[in-house]
């Protein structure tokens, strides 16, 4: 986005801007609104995201990004419909630093498999810590073979089952 606008698009990229804008201020305020008010929004938006990618960008850079946000159209607001689903990405992007950073001061791998290796390691990690477990009780738990997914707690014997 912000490339598309350093590189001159006027057409496409501020709108598209402002919408984000006004998606993540709605997706902030979801919690506090009943689903068939979330509901409207999510329609209000779609009117608004489609008559943006009607747009014809003359600038390149504006025209990839408006061809972009057309084959995501329908995953861009799936946080308006899906209270589970966040907002943002933040927790992704927080999740790929530690390797953006190893990969930047390590100056890459030199053969696939150890960024493979890597990749696993730090993938199993993060779930691991999503679900409680340290690190190395991560690594424990994969070595083992065991899920890095907490089980289901045992019920409780209720007065049918006595």
């Amino acid at each position: 986005m912000r490339y598309a606008l350093e590189a001159g698009d006027t057409i496409f990229a501020p709108g598209m801007k402002a919408f984000l804008e006004r998606a993540f201020r709605l997706g902030q305020k979801r919690e506090r609104v009943q689903d068939r008010t979330l509901a409207r929004h999510r329609r209000d938006m779609l009117r608004r995201l489609d008559a943006l990618l009607e747009l014809e960008p003359t600038q390149a850079d504006g025209l990839r990004l408006r061809n972009r946000y057309r084959k995501v159209r329908e995953q861009l607001l799936v946080f308006l419909s899906e209270r589970e689903v966040p907002p943002t990405n933040n927790v992704s992007e927080r999740a790929l630093r530690p390797s953006t950073i190893f990969r930047k001061v390590t100056n890459g791998f030199r053969a696939e498999w150890g960024a493979e290796l890597y990749g696993a390691v730090r993938s199993g990690i993060a779930t691991g810590r999503l679900h409680g477990l340290s690190a190395l009780g991560s690594l424990r738990a994969t070595l083992e073979g065991r899920s890095l997914l907490p089980t289901p707690a045992a019920e409780e014997p209720g007065p049918a089952s006595l």
